[in-house]
Formats: C-alpha cells, sequence, structure tokens
C-alpha cells in the first residue's frame, strides 16, 4: 500500500480474514486487498481464489491482491488466470529500486515532520545523528537504505521499508 500509494477506504473482517479496500491517490479505481488468515492447512485453495474472483466481479472492484501464508499451485495458476496479484511469505510483488527508494524516503519525511517538527534540508540538519552515533532510528534507516538504494539492492530496500512500516505501526497503536 505504501509503495503503489493506496489510500485505505475500508475495512472489514470476516469469518476467514481481512477485506481491506484501497484506492490509488488520485483515481476513482476500487482495489480489494483479501488476507486470509484462517486456513485450516495455512495453505490457501483454489476455491479461496475463485470466491475472491467471484466477489471483485459481483461488485465491481478494478483489481484484487490476495494475501496469505502459502497458496496451493492451482490457487497460483488462477490467480494469474484471473488478475489477482498475490503476496505471501516467499511471492512479493518485485519493485524497482527507485520506488522503494521513494516510498522510503516519503516516510521517513513524515516521520521526521511528526518527531522534530520539519525535514532537514541537509544531514547536518538532522539531529539523529552525531559523533559517529545514531540516536534516531529514523536516521538509521534511512542512511541504510540510501546505502542499500546506491548499490540496487531491492531485498534489502525491502526489509528498510518494513522496519519503518513496523515502526509507523507501533506509533499508531
Amino acid at each position: 500500500m505504501a509503495i503503489r500509494e493506496y489510500n485505505n477506504k475500508k475495512r472489514r473482517r470476516w469469518k476467514g480474514g481481512i477485506d481491506i479496500i484501497v484506492s490509488p491517490v488520485r483515481s476513482d479505481e476500487w482495489i480489494l486487498m483479501r488476507v486470509i488468515n484462517r486456513s485450516k492447512s495455512g495453505v490457501v485453495g483454489i476455491d479461496a481464489v475463485r470466491e475472491m474472483s467471484e466477489f471483485l466481479e459481483r461488485n465491481g472492484y478494478d483489481g484484487g491482491f490476495l494475501v496469505g501464508k502459502t497458496f496451493s499451485n492451482a490457487a497460483r495458476k488462477e490467480m494469474s488466470r484471473e488478475g489477482i496479484e498475490v503476496i505471501s511469505e516467499k511471492l512479493m510483488p518485485s519493485f524497482k529500486p527507485q520506488r522503494l527508494y521513494f516510498s522510503i524516503n516519503k516516510i521517513v519525511e513524515n516521520f521526521c515532520k511528526a518527531k522534530c517538527g520539519h525535514v532537514p534540508m541537509k544531514e547536518s540538519d538532522c539531529e539523529g545523528y552525531s559523533d559517529g552515533r545514531y540516536s534516531c532510528m529514523i536516521r538509521l534507516i534511512s542512511d541504510d537504505a540510501q546505502f542499500h538504494f546506491e548499490r540496487g539492492w531491492a531485498n534489502l530496500l525491502q526489509n528498510d521499508l518494513k522496519q519503518l512500516l513496523t515502526i509507523d505501526k507501533s506509533t499508531s497503536n
């Protein structure tokens, strides 16, 4: 959601998980992100995919993501046919390092504004690093992300983004 700049419109709990309805910024599209968290075996099967596909069509959604721990081969093939994107522990959407880094910077700027009241214009304006020590986790993650971006390491940029989103979630709770 952070990388694609989706606005969270609505959440709905149901017996098998959570539906999150999102919309891209500056768009009137509606996208369903369905999180399956209660499958008996932990494997999401083709029935869940077909059910979601019918739900998308019946309710006029423009797209969908299905999030689960693991997916059966048949479920993955059906999602591919239906245009449903998959997210699991092993299958993540791939993003270019530039897009990841851009998203990280937006989140860092929001943290800086919230914590310090402004976004530093140069490194020395940030009080989160001095005398070779980090006093701010946001600054540390930001510096790590810059290093990872310079080397094109998308997998480590994804980890940087996850760390920021975890911090964001814990501070908003």
